[in-house]
């Protein structure tokens, strides 16, 4: 008689404590299959990532097909939601949406934000206009006093300006404006991008030139954004981007966005 009443009144303080415990936050993932929409943070200012056209509010990009494939594999819409590099972070943190697309695996985001795995890595580059190609060759030709370096707020690359030119000016802007129109409109000498981006730059502006460095530097894992603490959300995309590895998604995706030459 006595061990029943004890076993029931473990069973009560154990139904207590179930009660009083605060209740499981819904996972990203059952909002969205619930809502039947994907929400995506975009910047639409990388090239060839993500590009936004203002005149149709529409983007394209690798990172624009990489999220309509998984919407769709998801069985819902994808809604592109216009972010800045400043606040990409923020925008997962508040809820804003989901997820955002490709970003430099940093350890300052990591303190506030999770990340998938990684599917493909780039580097940075520094870019001129062609006129000062006989001034500049390398990265240590950079680094002087009388040589202005732009940035964009909120980028990996703002930090490493401050990092690889102690001893140049840094010239950050805030998005729109972009650091590469610094150069090509001559308030800044140069500026630095990563590789990828790099290529699409100097096809588009005949007047730009990738500085023939002798090695890129900071190569980095490029990888989503999402909420820290939602375990189910970030095992779902880590389990979709290896089955897409697999199957030679992304090869085939960065062949077609020409991430490597």
């Amino acid at each position: 008689m006595k061990f029943i009443k004890t076993a029931v009144a473990t069973a009560a303080a154990a139904m207590l404590f179930v009660a009083s415990a605060p209740a499981q936050a819904q996972s990203a993932l059952q909002d969205i299959l619930s809502s039947g929409v994907l929400k995506v943070g975009t910047t639409g200012d990388w090239n060839p990532m993500t590009m936004k056209d203002v005149a149709t509010n529409t983007y394209t990009g690798y990172d624009i097909d990489v999220m309509t494939e998984l919407a769709k594999d998801l069985g819902v819409k994808v809604e592109f939601v216009p972010a800045d590099w400043k606040t990409l972070v923020s925008g997962v943190t508040s809820g804003k949406y989901h997820m955002t697309g490709s970003a430099s695996v940093s350890p300052a985001r990591a303190k506030a934000t999770g990340y998938s795995v990684s599917y493909f890595s780039l580097a940075t580059v520094p870019l001129i206009l062609k006129k000062n190609a006989d001034r500049f060759k390398d990265w240590g030709d950079l680094n002087a006093s009388g040589v202005t370096v732009a940035a964009t707020l909120g980028t990996t690359q703002e930090k490493q300006v401050k990092q690889y030119f102690p001893d140049a000016k840094h010239q950050v802007v805030e998005a729109p404006a972009r650091d590469f129109q610094e150069v090509l409109a001559g308030r800044a000498d140069a500026h630095i991008t990563s590789n990828v981006e790099a290529l699409k730059l100097v096809e588009k502006y005949s007047q730009m030139m990738i500085v023939p460095v002798s090695a890129p530097k900071s190569p980095t894992p490029i990888a989503m954004l999402l909420p820290q603490a939602d375990q189910i959300w970030i095992n779902y995309i880590n389990t979709w981007i290896s089955l897409k590895n697999e199957r030679g998604f992304f090869d085939t995706l960065g062949k077609k966005w020409r991430l490597k030459e």
